[in-house]
C-alpha cells in the first residue's frame, strides 16, 4: 500500500471490508472473491485492494481471531455476537495485530466508528470494550505497536465485555 493512501480512502476501504465480512458471515458458502464480485461500487483500485486485503485476511484468519476473542472475553462467544460487531472486531484484530499494517489505536478507533455507524446502539461501546480487553492482555511487545494512543478510547473496565448484558444477534439464534 502506498504511503500517499489518504485516511479517507482507508476509511472507505474499511467500510467496504466490514460490509463484505458481514455478508460472508451470513452467506457461509461464499468466498471473499465471490463477495467482491457481488459488491456494488466503482471505487479506486487502491481502495478496492486494501478492502480486499482486509476482507480476505480477516476471513482466512477468523478462527484464530475468534479464539483470541474467546480467550479475553468472558461470556461472549463470537458466534453469539451481533454480526456487525463480529465483523468490526475481526477486521480490527486482523489489521492491527495480525497484519500489523495499522497502529492499534487507529484500528480500534475505526472499528468503533464503523460499529456505531452500522451496528446497534451499543455496538460502539461493546467493540471498544472487547478490543480494549484484548489489547490490555497482549504481551508487551505486541501491544507496543502504538498502545499509548488507545488509552483515551478504552475504559479500564467495561462490564459489556464480561457478558453482563444481552448483545446476541437474533440472526445467529
Amino acid at each position: 500500500m502506498n504511503r500517499g493512501f489518504l485516511p479517507q480512502k482507508r476509511h472507505r476501504a474499511r467500510e467496504m471490508a466490514l460490509q463484505l465480512l458481514y455478508a460472508l458471515d451470513l452467506r457461509r458458502g461464499q468466498s471473499p472473491e465471490q463477495a467482491f464480485e457481488l459488491f456494488p461500487g466503482d471505487e479506486e483500485p487502491e481502495i478496492m485492494e486494501y478492502a480486499r486485503v482486509l476482507t480476505s485476511g480477516a476471513w482466512e484468519r477468523r478462527l484464530d481471531i475468534d479464539n483470541l476473542i474467546r480467550e479475553h472475553v468472558v461470556g461472549w462467544r463470537p458466534e453469539r455476537m451481533v454480526a456487525v460487531d463480529r465483523a468490526a472486531l475481526r477486521m480490527c484484530i486482523f489489521e492491527s495485530l495480525f497484519a500489523k499494517c495499522t497502529p492499534v489505536a487507529v484500528a480500534i478507533s475505526e472499528a468503533v466508528e464503523l460499529a456505531k455507524t452500522f451496528g446497534t446502539e451499543e455496538s460502539g461501546k461493546f467493540v471498544n470494550g472487547v478490543l480494549g480487553r484484548i489489547v490490555r492482555n497482549l504481551p508487551a511487545e505486541e501491544a507496543a505497536y502504538d498502545a499509548s494512543a488507545e488509552a483515551e478510547e478504552i475504559p479500564e473496565d467495561d462490564s459489556r465485555t464480561r457478558g453482563d448484558e444481552s448483545h446476541a444477534d437474533d440472526a445467529d439464534s
